[in-house]
């Protein structure tokens, strides 16, 4: 009878045990290996852009044609991002993963035959194929955050090297047949990169470790994928006042990193500025994050950022012109210092008013919102710039940036009037944003 009783003791204190967790080292392996496609595929994002004007005469196309292939994965990550989230939901992270990586490889070597002057038409086709494996790589780091450990955000690392590396390897020669020699020289090395890490996330990339590393995502294993709705997920977002004032001002904030490789022809120095912009903002981002962290601050935080930015995209616009190369130099570290610094406040600002949905559902309509709003002002920039200067293009985007920051400013104020209003004015708002998108993109392609 007593060890009928103690068997029964045990196996009550076994089931009422905490899960047990442990923190694998290969985390870091994972990590790296996701940074590293990361790296190369934001790298090509810009890689086109920062050099416009020699692929301009490589391929003998306009400007806003090579604005399209920055704005490309933009617009492939709109429609893909709900899919592709459904995918990760069902498939977990080695399928998104493998198929983030496989795309990446092969547009990488798409470009690489077309590097002639009448193959424009392959060598979009390889930006758009790296720009649908984007798309993947975008939905990984809030799952990889939460099946590994602590988030690391590092694609930003792949927009500098992608300001610094191409003016260094595609120098503006007259001659196209060396031009192309360079072209492709710097498509080959892209394409051994992305096919070198193709290969280790085969062999390497684990979809999650033996032992969760926390007793939530201990949790989080024992719920049935069937219990959660993705669709339902999406429309509690939408139905979320405070959220949707946030996606408004985010994705306008977030045009800054769509249009600001419109510089001074000097190529090299184009890459400079950009690589400034980037580095001072990595250091931005961190230290926003480390206080917003301490602080919980969220709505102060972000609309001090937000205004400190304004102030330097103003700087920026009125100093690009005057000659000296040294006052652009700071201007650009002080925008991006700000700039990128508001990453994290957005994520974290979502996270808090979304609690508890999914942080990479709210983050995926984040992110859309930044590419609906992109491709918008990105055509519209480039437009104003084409038909007047490049001081008009800035102010039109600090005039942008002006109301993110009045809306930021009197963000309680407005979810107070939204409160007496009906919801459909905000979600006609929306729609409205989605219209103007489509009739630029069908106006101007």
């Amino acid at each position: 009878m007593n060890l009928s009783v103690s068997e029964n003791e045990v196996t009550s204190e076994h089931r009422n045990a905490p899960p047990e967790t442990r923190l694998y080292k290969k985390r870091w392996i994972i990590v790296f290996l996701f940074s590293s496609y990361s790296l190369c595929n934001s790298y090509q994002w810009i890689q086109y852009g920062i050099i416009n004007n020699i692929f301009m005469r490589f391929y003998g196309v306009d400007s806003f044609t090579i604005d399209w292939m920055s704005m490309i994965y933009m617009l492939t990550y709109i429609p893909l991002i709900f899919p592709v989230s459904w995918l990760l939901d069902k498939k977990g992270l080695r399928v998104i993963a493998l198929v983030a990586a496989a795309l990446n490889c092969t547009g990488t070597w798409i470009k690489v035959a077309s590097a002639r002057p009448d193959l424009f038409p392959v060598t979009f086709l390889g930006q758009f194929t790296c720009s649908v494996a984007q798309v993947f790589i975008l939905g990984m780091p809030s799952r990889i955050a939460s099946v590994w450990f602590g988030s690391e955000e590092v694609s930003t690392l792949g927009i500098a090297i992608g300001f610094l590396v191409p003016p260094i390897l595609v120098p503006n020669v007259d001659d196209l047949d060396e031009l192309a020699a360079h072209i492709r020289v710097m498509f080959y090395i892209t394409a051994g990169v992305a096919t070198f890490l193709f290969v280790l996330v085969v062999f390497v990339f684990q979809e999650r470790p033996e032992i969760p590393p926390t007793h939530a995502q201990a949790a989080a294993r024992r719920i049935s994928p069937e219990s959660y709705s993705y669709t339902a997920s999406i429309l509690r977002l939408l139905r979320n006042k405070a959220f949707i004032l946030l996606v408004i001002t985010y994705g306008e904030y977030l045009t800054l990193f769509s249009t600001r490789h419109h510089w001074n022809p000097c190529e090299v120095n184009a890459g400079r500025i950009g690589l400034t912009i980037v580095i001072a903002g990595m250091v931005g981002s961190l230290i926003c994050g480390i206080w917003l962290d301490r602080s919980k601050t969220y709505k102060q935080t972000t609309l001090a950022v937000y205004l400190m930015s304004l102030v330097g995209l103003v700087l920026y616009a009125f100093t690009l012109d005057l000659g000296h190369l040294w006052v652009v130099f700071i201007t650009a570290g002080t925008l991006g210092f700000f700039m990128t610094g508001y990453l994290p406040l957005g994520f974290e600002f979502a996270v808090e008013l979304t609690y508890p949905e999914s942080e990479g559902t709210s983050s995926g309509l984040l992110n859309c919102s930044a590419q609906v709003f992109g491709i918008i002002f990105t055509i519209c920039q480039g437009k104003i710039m084409d038909s007047f200067n490049t001081l008009a293009g800035n102010l039109f985007l600090c005039a942008f940036l002006l109301i993110g920051t009045i809306i930021t400013g009197a963000y309680y104020s407005i979810l107070v009037f939204l409160s007496i209003v009906h919801f459909e004015c905000l979600a006609s708002f929306l729609v409205m944003i989605m219209l103007l998108g489509k009739y630029c993109i069908l106006k101007f392609m």
